[in-house]
């Protein structure tokens, strides 16, 4: 580092001047990495999360430092977008419980922004203002900034931080379920873009064999025929609901457990790919019939990838039978790309909460009226496929929601959260039991295939299942897919309508199969691929992915991409 020609050594009586101006200078320098130490003290927790930090500044400040030459400016804008990453991770953290991962630079579009600029009107202005405040000072910093790096040296360490920090990162690979805790920002970013690039170059997006043993059939235009009078069907997303039972020492309120039995009077298991969070896994597992896992290090952005490359799923068998299809979701509809995947998957009709007038959360019943609505309202020349996406029993469980529909209620004795949580399974068993009555009422004998389905069990669930484990023995238990930790329910009810019975209506199942449980139940012919998927699932006995250790489903991607059912993954 060296100073440039118009700043040679003073040995004038003005050297007390030249000395505080040079302090101010290097004080310049010095200051963006004294923040940036400050900031790793506060946010890292471990000697790992710390040493990723470092390694990541070094190739942040190496990069600015190649193209400016400027330490003061190249120091100031490595920490300006450190501290930007720092709080977009901390924001993302507050709406969906996970921290900034690389993948979201791989995937940025136009849902993500709007989502944002949506639900923090006042984040425009905040960038605004920011922008407004850090020019300046850049260039504030550009006219005081005396030194000058030469590019190769800074280069040079640049790409030894890169190659520390490639080599830290593959060989110790950071756990995926740290990304749920709200630290070690820089560190888990860096260190995602590593294995993000790897996996990526390994397998794309979504893995899949090379080749395929064969190819499935064209579906031929007008080529469902049902045996029978085609039902109307809702597919119904119960947020967070699972049979408590199972977690030992659970006081539950008397009558408890009906809600997740079936017409024939039996509680079948659904296995979620998800625990505590993401809904929108299972959201891609029963509408493409696909697995979520199949994704990899990729998975948490799903539904965002799947959107306009993945075209096979529900919807669109349905459509092909001659269903209308509509969605109702309680959020608004940029959120992980929620509106483009689902018509993607052949929903033609889709209202997010904003269409919906939904303010805030609403109780299940809100979303129910609004079905019953839409099908009042539409001609009903062909039947319906109706995906109806509830979200009154989110978290958190540490406030009451909605007290005022409950008057009744008398908690079981449980911690306050966990009788929270009863409450509002209580709430949405009664607002379903209204909902068939419902239907029996304003749609005379129009028949009805009601499947309904426990998207994820609630975050705390691990935690009253192993009570004595700590995070690190129950972060592993997640990784492994410990079925108790991915348990939840489905079952299949009918209103003038006896579902058809199946071998494939299993009293366990894969989230992946329960498109082609409903296909099966309600009497619909199977297109090339649910026929094909059929056979997969009778081989592995209601597992998917996991049959085969990833095989099964590999082949069945390839088919899919042969297909073109598949594309750009």
């Amino acid at each position: 580092m060296s100073l440039t020609p118009n700043h040679e050594p003073i040995t004038t009586l003005a050297a007390a001047s030249a000395t505080r101006s040079a302090a101010v200078r290097l004080s310049a320098v010095a200051a963006p990495h004294v923040a940036a130490l400050a900031l790793m003290l506060h946010t890292e927790t471990d000697f790992g999360s710390r040493l990723g930090f470092v390694l990541a500044w070094g190739i942040l400040n190496g990069f600015w430092l190649v193209l400016l030459r400027r330490p003061a400016v190249s120091g100031a804008l490595a920490l300006t977008m450190v501290v930007v990453l720092v709080l977009l991770s901390q924001l993302k953290h507050a709406v969906v419980q996970m921290t900034a991962n690389f993948v979201d630079v791989m995937l940025i579009d136009h849902d993500s922004a709007a989502f944002l600029f949506t639900i923090f009107p006042n984040l425009k202005l905040s960038v605004l203002v920011a922008a407004a405040v850090v020019l300046p000072l850049m260039g504030l910093l550009w006219w005081v900034d005396p030194f000058r790096v030469a590019r190769l040296p800074a280069l040079a360490g640049k790409l030894a931080c890169l190659a520390a920090l490639t080599l830290y990162s593959l060989n110790w690979r950071d756990e995926a379920w740290r990304g749920y805790y709200d630290d070690g920002y820089l560190s888990k970013f860096a260190r995602s873009g590593v294995t993000a690039v790897s996996d990526f170059l390994a397998n794309g997006f979504m893995e899949s064999d090379a080749t395929a043993d064969r190819r499935l059939a064209a579906v031929l235009p007008d080529s469902c025929h049902p045996a029978g009078r085609r039902p109307n069907i809702v597919l119904i997303h119960d947020e967070s609901s699972f049979d408590i039972r199972s977690a030992p020492g659970i006081k539950v309120p008397e009558g408890y457990g009906s809600h997740f039995k079936s017409y024939d009077g039996k509680a079948r298991q659904f296995m979620a790919e998800s625990n505590g969070g993401p809904s929108w896994f299972t959201e891609y597992n029963v509408l493409a019939g696909l697995s979520s896992r199949s994704f990899g290090r990729f998975a948490y952005f799903v539904t965002r990838i799947a959107a306009g490359r993945v075209e096979r799923g529900l919807p669109w068998a349905l459509r092909q039978c001659g269903y209308d299809t509509a969605s109702i979701y309680p959020a608004h509809g940029a959120f992980m790309s929620a509106r483009s995947f689902q018509t993607t998957m052949g929903i033609e009709r889709f209202l997010d909460a904003r269409d919906l007038g939904a303010k805030g959360v609403e109780p299940d019943s809100f979303f129910y009226d609004a079905a019953l609505d839409l099908m009042q309202q539409r001609q009903r020349t062909k039947p319906l496929f109706m995906f109806v996406y509830l979200a009154a029993n989110h978290f958190p469980w540490e406030t009451t929601f909605r007290p005022d529909l409950t008057p009744a209620w008398r908690a079981p004795g449980n911690l306050p959260a966990i009788d929270e949580y009863l409450r509002r399974q209580a709430m949405s068993a009664s607002d379903y039991q209204r909902f068939v009555a419902s239907l029996k009422k304003r749609f005379g004998d129009q028949p009805f295939l009601i499947v309904r389905y426990g998207d994820h069990q609630p975050e705390f669930s691990p935690h009253i299942l192993d009570p004595k484990l700590d995070e690190a023995g129950i972060g592993q238990k997640l990784e492994t897919y410990d079925p108790r930790y991915y348990a939840t329910y489905y079952a299949i009810d009918g209103v003038n309508f006896e579902p058809r019975r199946s071998e494939i209506v299993m009293d366990r199942i894969d989230a992946a199969y329960l498109p082609l449980v409903t296909l099966e139940a309600a009497g619909i012919p199977l297109d090339p691929s649910f026929a094909e998927q059929k056979d997969i699932m009778l081989r592995c006995k209601g597992v998917f992915y996991a049959c085969g250790e990833g095989a099964e489903a590999r082949r069945f991607n390839r088919m899919l991409i042969d297909a073109e059912l598949i594309r750009g993954l």
